[in-house]
């Protein structure tokens, strides 16, 4: 069984769903689409984020591929933690079909610091429903420290492995340079991290040999059983296709079966309490 951490669809631009911004990638990739590019690869079932740099809050789009494919997909949804009911928002979403998980988006001056009261409702929220929060936090690791102290019993993912990860051609000089920051996360129980997009981070061609080492670095901080893999399709579309970030992770040598099963597949399950159908 294999389990993409993550990945995105959406239609293209149009009156009737605008995007917000613009997204990085083809014009629409459909549900239909990413189950193809699934299929092609042998891969299982996916945790589709809602993509909040199109959609912003609103997950209709996703629902509906969901239901086109209640088998493939589980569903995140960003939340408003700006909004004065972001706590009843996350209970509501729990009992929706296919959810999953909740996300933040911590940019901006969400999530500058621990007290926030949105995100701090957010997380005590999706403790009570059981529904794990995935957190965009690069550069704000330590408030992550935080939040985990004061949420114990709320999973926390962080997405991407913490690390600012790019949309098109070269990775960062440095791609690595912050990864004490995030196995330090290793510390809270309640921290797991999506090894999503890993191979955007590479400096050598595919297969990305010099990601090996700095990823058994953080499988050596927080043990291969709290490691999700993931592509962060469609994000990486600039930077090659769905098959070579899929490829690297079931071919190395740097995994086990055992490790290869679970990081691809059943720690995603257990997390996000979902196996495809």
């Amino acid at each position: 069984m294999i389990i993409d951490a993550q990945v995105h669809c959406y239609e293209a631009d149009t009156p009737i769903r605008p995007w917000a911004a613009h997204l990085h990638g083809p014009p629409e990739v459909t549900g239909d689409d990413m189950v193809a590019a699934m299929d092609a690869v042998g891969v299982d079932g996916a945790i589709l984020v809602s993509p909040w740099t199109l959609y912003r809050f609103d997950p209709s789009y996703v629902v509906g591929a969901q239901a086109a494919h209640p088998g493939r997909f589980g569903l995140v949804k960003p939340i408003d933690t700006t909004a004065d009911d972001a706590g009843e928002v996350v209970a509501a979403w729990a009992s929706a079909p296919g959810a999953v998980g909740v996300r933040i988006m911590m940019v901006g001056d969400v999530g500058r610091d621990a007290g926030q009261p949105g995100v701090n409702a957010v997380l005590a929220s999706a403790g009570r429903v059981g529904l794990p929060v995935n957190l965009l936090c690069w550069g704000k690791t330590d408030v992550v420290a935080e939040l985990a102290r004061r949420h114990p019993d709320t999973q926390l993912v962080i997405d991407h492995l913490g690390l600012r990860q790019p949309f098109e051609p070269p990775a960062p000089p440095e791609p690595w340079a912050d990864l004490p920051k995030v196995t330090a996360l290793a510390a809270f129980p309640n921290v797991v991290v999506k090894v999503t997009g890993a191979c955007t981070l590479a400096h050598e061609p595919y297969p990305y040999p010099d990601i090996w080492d700095p990823l058994a670095r953080l499988f050596d901080a927080f043990g291969i059983e709290r490691c999700l893999w993931g592509t962060d399709w469609t994000r990486a579309v600039n930077l090659l296709t769905y098959e070579q970030g899929v490829r690297p992770f079931v071919l190395t040598d740097r995994l086990t079966d055992a490790e290869r099963d679970q990081l691809m597949g059943a720690n995603s399950a257990r997390v996000y309490n979902w196996s495809p159908s």
